[in-house]
């Protein structure tokens, strides 16, 4: 947890986490699963790991409650946090009879109401993805979801903190939106992956603009 406690009080504007659950989805619970793609490639990104193993210290959270103005968390349904008025759901809209849930739940400090993000994603799946987003991690979320946070939750000129990188939708939502970002991933597999996922992302886009501040570390943040 070095990198947290070494920064300051409200270091960042927002964080924006998806920390493991402890439901042993690194442990390659989807791997032979119906969906309809390669079998070498579903193995690797399911393959065993140990990351999901167990949960967050409640350090973990203490510390990213002190160096981030505001947090969403995603899973925040698995873990012991204050009572909040204002909880994300994002529907899959799966129903398709898989062990995927067809909603997931983040936890966030804001004390506005509850709201919803329809957006399909059904495992391997992409029903509604116009991106062509390609899966590299187990729990990988869409580049669509993060904007949609980013777009209701931060404000021009905030700072996003992502305490677990993973397959690096949030870095190239924080990008494409204009906000200076920091990352982390521990795991040197994924880390790779989304490095290269957002090099491509950067070579195929159009853009102009002023570059953004990113700081992004194949590290261990706690």
């Amino acid at each position: 947890m070095t990198r947290m406690r070494e920064a300051p009080d409200n270091h960042w504007d927002l964080a924006i986490c998806d920390p493991p659950y402890g439901i042993g989805e690194s442990g390659g619970k989807h791997r032979e699963g119906p969906q309809s793609f390669a079998k070498g490639l579903r193995s690797a990104i399911y393959a065993k790991k140990a990351w999901d193993s167990a949960t967050p210290t409640s350090e973990y959270f203490s510390q990213l409650g002190r160096v981030s103005r505001n947090q969403i968390i995603w899973g925040g349904n698995y873990f012991e946090l204050r009572p909040s008025p204002c909880f994300i759901v994002w529907d899959k809209k799966t129903n398709d009879g898989s062990d995927f849930a067809d909603c997931e739940l983040a936890w966030t400090s804001f004390s506005s109401a509850v709201r919803k993000f329809k957006y399909d994603w059904v495992g391997f799946g992409y029903i509604n993805n116009p991106d062509g987003e390609k899966k590299i991690h187990p729990t990988q979320k869409p580049v669509a979801l993060y904007k949609w946070l980013l777009t209701n939750y931060a404000k021009p000129g905030d700072t996003i903190l992502d305490t677990h990188l993973g397959s690096g939708s949030s870095r190239i939502a924080a990008y494409d939106l204009g906000f200076d970002f920091t990352g982390y991933e521990l795991d040197k597999d994924y880390f790779e992956a989304q490095e290269k996922r957002f090099a491509d992302h950067i070579a195929q886009a159009k853009l102009f603009d002023a570059p953004v501040l990113e700081t992004v570390e194949q590290n261990n943040l706690f």
